[in-house]
């Protein structure tokens, strides 16, 4: 007799007993890396709860200080009222209307806004136009002068405070609103210029040869093609530098001080007496400033975020 021959195995076909189990395993898989993320997100979520609990714990600690009666608000701490919350007697709105009616709070308030938004815009529109022409526009050193702009960032605005108080004194601006525009506007440039042209780099080349092609100038293609798709880092900027100059104090009491043209932070200054007393109107004051900048955060958030990761990722 002829042996026969045996070739190898044949190759199992996946049935569904082999599919089943597969199925089975990447499910126990999957099922495993699911239960470890939703742990993850639960820690996180709890981090951050924490977090922010610790960070409004002072929002709360102003806002209670800012209804108390001034003798308590002098005395004891505001978390003493922890005890017997429901005791009318220690709840005030007092301080509010003293505030708003005997501290020239309202033309502070004023003041603030004609010191605010043209240092605010001043530096928007000159920053845009150095991004436009480092980003878009070729000529000798132009890195180097970038660098030589964003380094200073890292310069302290305080080493210049001396030396520009002198130069308002000389030109007799000290006192007036252009000398802490001016000043606002040199500190906020170099952060302007980096955050506008981080994001027009992200832009493609391609629209602006288009328009070169076109015939468009320089000009022209920055304010109809460059300006629009910008807003986000516009926006981002400008809610920075917002913050920034309604919330000075500093340069606001070196170059104005108390007087007519003080902004609310010079005026809440004022508030406390030469004792220590007044917290209470501090912190009703305080309240005060606090609603424009919530309304210029909320209102431009959506593009706060967009504006600060453009140029984190290309492509």
């Amino acid at each position: 007799m002829t042996a026969v021959s045996q070739g190898p195995p044949p190759t199992p076909v996946p049935g569904p007993v082999t599919d089943r189990k597969t199925m089975g395993g990447r499910r126990r898989q999957l099922g495993g890396v699911g239960e470890n993320a939703g742990k993850a997100n639960w820690i996180v979520k709890a981090v951050l709860l924490i977090i922010c609990f610790l960070w409004i714990v002072p929002v709360i600690g102003l806002f209670i200080t800012s209804v108390r009666q001034p003798d308590a608000a002098n005395a004891t701490g505001w978390w003493t009222v922890l005890k017997s919350p429901l005791d009318a007697t220690q709840w005030t709105l007092a301080n509010y209307t003293e505030v708003a009616t005997e501290s020239n709070m309202f033309r502070a308030f004023i003041n603030s806004f004609a010191i605010t938004l043209p240092a605010t815009l001043i530096p928007i529109l000159i920053a845009a136009f150095a991004a436009y022409a480092f980003t878009f526009m070729e000529f000798k050193g132009r890195d180097v002068l970038f660098i030589m702009i964003v380094s200073l960032l890292v310069v302290p605005n305080q080493v210049a405070l001396v030396p520009l108080l002198q130069l308002y004194g000389q030109f007799g601006l000290n006192g007036t609103f252009p000398a802490v525009w001016l000043a606002h506007i040199g500190f906020g440039m170099p952060l302007a210029i980096f955050i506008l042209r981080s994001y027009m780099a992200t832009l493609p080349k391609e629209l602006i040869e288009s328009a070169k092609v076109d015939g468009a100038t320089h000009f022209t293609t920055f304010w109809r093609l460059v300006i629009p798709v910008s807003v986000p880092a516009l926006a981002s900027f400008a809610i920075f530098q917002f913050l920034w100059v309604w919330n000075d104090l500093l340069v606001a009491l070196i170059f104005l001080g108390p007087g007519e043209n003080e902004p609310m932070t010079v005026n809440l200054a004022g508030l406390i007496g030469q004792q220590g007393q007044g917290w209470q109107l501090i912190t009703a004051g305080g309240f005060f400033t606090m609603i424009v900048p919530l309304i210029v955060f909320l209102s431009l958030q959506r593009f706060f975020i967009r504006g600060m990761v453009a140029g984190s990722v290309k492509g």
